[in-house]
């Protein structure tokens, strides 16, 4: 006879009604087993109502709304822009919620220290979601060519066509991401994912390409080299993902995966054993910082280039 698990669930309140937050994050808070969507936060009311009232939860919006559903929640995840979601994400840890944050966690190294600072004060668990090392295909590959030495070099290229002509994504309504560009949006997936395999990066040069795209030359603490190309406008016929590492043993590429709710479903997952072990995961809010100061270095050279 087995004993049942009487562990509770994990109370997580989700902030943001946008198309992230009703096609990812809480279709995947509300259907797993170790959750309790504590409640749904959202500037709109009639968003927060429609959303919640999707997914069996109850609603909350205005300032006194923010503080209600983090007192009704162990952690809170965000779909927010970056730089609305830092100052949330502090406010939430100081409150001692746990925080499963979106990349960036914010576009600012400012702002991005806040988060760090107040989640290490607070001594909650952080986790931000960068896709690839969360998606199960994909965190496996990650793991096991980490686990190899010699790499020599890498290519990465990201690139979406969300602001291409004729695209009638429902995400290009982000003003953060036509402000930002690919460098924000896809940037912290692609390092997310270089980083633990390459080494840290020691030295980086970026230069602006057409339209929104960013062009990276990274050099690692392994030795290894790496080039990254990211962008939000390319054709149509141009887009896709591709990370190849050639090294002592070959080749490795980066295969497919599931799709971004498996992957928060990851997320959530590494959050919950974070919250039961006490170990950091090693994609938390310092970690978001790192990526952050990267990315403000990038972003001023290329700047400064153009």
């Amino acid at each position: 006879m087995t004993t049942a698990d009487t562990t509770p669930p994990l109370r997580i309140g989700l902030l943001g009604t946008g198309p992230w937050a009703r096609n990812t994050q809480a279709p995947a808070l509300a259907a797993h087993p170790g959750v309790e969507l504590s409640g749904v936060w959202g500037r709109r009311a009639e968003a927060a109502d429609a959303l919640a009232a999707a997914h069996g939860t109850r609603a909350y919006t205005g300032e006194e709304g923010v503080d209600a559903l983090l007192e009704a929640s162990d952690a809170v995840a965000f779909a927010l822009p970056p730089d609305v979601q830092a100052p949330l994400a502090v406010r939430a840890a100081e409150a001692g919620c746990h925080l499963l944050m979106d990349k960036p966690v914010a576009t600012t190294v400012a702002g991005a220290h806040a988060v760090a600072e107040a989640a290490e004060k607070a001594s909650v668990a952080s986790v931000v979601f960068c896709t690839l090392r969360f998606a199960p295909e994909t965190s496996a590959w990650i793991a096991e060519q980490a686990a190899v030495d010699g790499w020599f070099t890498a290519r990465a290229q990201w690139l979406g066509s969300l602001y291409a002509a004729g695209s009638s994504s429902e995400y290009a309504d982000s003003p953060w991401r036509r402000d930002k560009g690919g460098l924000w949006d896809v940037g912290p997936h692609a390092l997310s994912v270089l980083i633990p395999v390459l080494g840290d990066v020691e030295h980086l040069t970026a230069a602006a390409g057409p339209a929104d795209t960013t062009h990276l030359i990274l050099r690692h603490t392994s030795g290894a080299s790496s080039t990254v190309t990211l962008g939000l406008s390319a054709p149509p016929g141009a887009a896709g993902v591709e990370i190849e590492l050639r090294g002592e043993r070959g080749t490795a590429s980066i295969p497919g995966w599931a799709g971004a709710e498996t992957a928060f479903r990851g997320a959530v997952d590494a959050l919950a054993e974070a919250v039961r072990t006490g170990v950091p995961h090693a994609c938390d809010a310092r970690f978001g910082l790192h990526l952050t100061e990267l990315l403000a270095a990038a972003e001023q050279q290329a700047q400064a280039a153009g």
